[in-house]
């Protein structure tokens, strides 16, 4: 269901993502939820179907400073948190910050490199700053990393450890644009060449009441009741390794007003949850049968489950 106003802040900026990111409404709309309800994204798909470009668009039109990294076998923790140096003139050390040191760091192909080099970000992602040498620091505000992987069938891959992967509030894939869309971007050269022409709709004080909106969303002791019974069948579900977590179940709940809140909505319903759902959970469960589940398998015994 589309924004019901279409002068609304999340209407302008969903509007500006969808003529970037051709035929991907659904996709935008869940990264940008993902925003509102203060998470962390993770977008995994085959290289080139426009997770890099989605990124970089969100950052540009929320008007955040925008940092990205190519993750590579070879990275090591001190080229995202940064390094001292030794200033002659001063005749100290000096800190200079890593990348990880912006409100949106794009994380591109994260699965790319090592355990070591992906666990530098998960005191980053769950505390807003970062230790180094002994030395706290936080991270300016807002602090949102939005990564990509490949597909762990590709070679050169990582896997991300599942207490990683429990610190992105959603996991969408974008795949294949439709026939449409695709001739689109081929009439056109692609929409890379737009991302310097987009202007800033919003800063970050504007984003941060947006933020606050959508957290006050209602969600009624039925609905609550309704969440619950979901969560809890995924525990009891013999055909999953674990269930959802309680850290899990507030994901849902934070996603589920931001998807409200982004339909222009102040009470949160069954369908909001059921839409955002597959995105919050199809990265936390594991299939009994074995760990390399597939994403569309997971997706539909979500959907199948028992919540009388």
């Amino acid at each position: 269901m589309p924004p019901t106003s279409r002068h609304s802040p999340v209407a302008e900026i969903l509007a500006a993502a969808d003529a970037v990111i051709l035929g991907k409404s659904t996709q935008t709309r869940l990264a940008l939820c993902c925003l509102l309800a203060k998470g962390h994204l993770l977008i995994e798909d085959l290289p080139g179907v426009g997770k890099t470009t989605l990124a970089h668009t969100l950052a540009r039109l929320l008007g955040f400073e925008f940092a990205r990294v190519q993750f590579t076998s070879d990275m090591l923790p001190a080229d995202i948190l940064g390094v001292s140096i030794f200033d002659r003139e001063r005749g100290d050390f000096r800190f200079l910050p890593g990348p990880v040191f912006s409100q949106v760091l794009l994380a591109d192909e994260i699965n790319r490199a090592t355990p070591k080099t992906q666990s530098a970000l998960l005191e980053a992602m769950e505390e807003g700053q970062v230790t180094t040498e002994g030395e706290t620091r936080p991270l300016p505000k807002p602090f949102f990393v939005i990564a990509t992987q490949n597909p762990s069938s590709q070679i050169g891959t990582f896997p991300l450890p599942e207490s990683q992967l429990d610190r992105f509030l959603l996991r969408i894939e974008l795949g294949y644009p439709d026939h449409d869309a695709e001739r689109l971007l081929l009439e056109s050269g692609g929409r890379r060449a737009q991302l310097p022409t987009l202007a800033a709709l919003l800063g970050a004080s504007e984003f941060a009441a947006l933020q606050q909106a959508a957290a006050a969303v209602h969600a009624s002791p039925a609905l609550l009741d309704y969440l619950q019974r979901l969560v809890e069948a995924t525990r009891q579900d013999a055909r999953f390794v674990h269930g959802l977590s309680p850290r899990a179940a507030l994901s849902l709940l934070a996603a589920a007003r931001a998807w409200a809140f982004s339909g222009g909505r102040q009470l949160v319903l069954p369908e909001d949850v059921q839409a955002v759902l597959p995105a919050v959970a199809r990265h936390r469960l594991r299939l009994l049968s074995g760990s390399h589940a597939d994403a569309e398998d997971i997706a539909a015994l979500i959907r199948s489950l028992p919540l009388a």
